[in-house]
């Protein structure tokens, strides 16, 4: 089993409970961090004293305070890892659902685990560790859809945003003047029709409306 875990969670009462379940595990060696920057130091002074952690549990989403941060959120942290400690296992536990966004973690950065927070999160935690241990991909059900080639489409946070709007109602004119009051480029009604003709071929959808359905499906909003 692991050595060496480290557990980064603003959440207080989320870094006890994953505690518990790593001490459930036999995990004996375990810190527990609030701040990404705390994790990466103390991950960092690891492989210098020749006592390398091998295994991060991290959420992704970390509330700003008045410490200010050079890593501050856990994407940010997974980036620099996954070049500076390329031996370093990964486990995602967060509440964030988005299939692009694991897909581009699992792809781009490596990470072996993706937990969705939840009513049975802790347990598939436990489950995470063990597989992952035994080198084995583990990704909650949530998300398991992310690495199925119907979902390796190109499809960026300007194009979600406006899938979220469209999902709420709002018009393509509605969208146009909204990007505009909060200077996001680009925001011209052209640009906006273009772009989701684009994702209406890629999703082969028959019009926005199905486009929004199968977004909603995939997960991707």
């Amino acid at each position: 089993m692991y050595k060496k875990v480290i557990i980064a969670d603003d959440l207080g009462s989320i870094n006890l409970g994953v505690l518990t379940i790593a001490n459930s595990l036999g995990l004996k060696n375990v810190e527990r961090v609030e701040y990404c920057d705390d994790a990466y130091l103390k991950i960092k002074k690891g492989l210098l004293d020749k006592e390398p952690f091998d295994l991060l549990i991290t959420d992704l989403s970390f509330k700003s305070d008045h410490r200010e941060q050079k890593y501050p959120s856990g994407e940010d942290l997974i980036r620099i890892l996954s070049n500076e400690c390329p031996d370093l296992n990964i486990i995602v536990y967060s509440i964030e659902d988005r299939l692009q966004r694991v897909r581009r973690l699992v792809e781009s950065y490596n990470i072996i685990g993706y937990v969705c927070k939840g009513r049975k999160g802790l347990d598939e935690l436990a489950q995470a560790i063990r597989e992952t241990y035994n080198s084995n991909l583990y990704l909650s059900e949530q998300v398991k859809q992310a690495l199925n080639q119907k979902t390796a489409l190109e499809i960026d946070d300007f194009d979600v945003l406006l899938l979220k709007d469209l999902s709420k109602g709002k018009s393509q004119e509605d969208i146009s003047l909204k990007l505009k009051r909060k200077k996001i480029s680009p925001s011209s009604l052209s640009s906006i029709e273009k772009r989701l003709n684009k994702l209406k071929i890629q999703f082969q959808a028959n019009n926005t409306i199905h486009l929004v359905s199968i977004a909603k499906d995939l997960g991707l909003i």
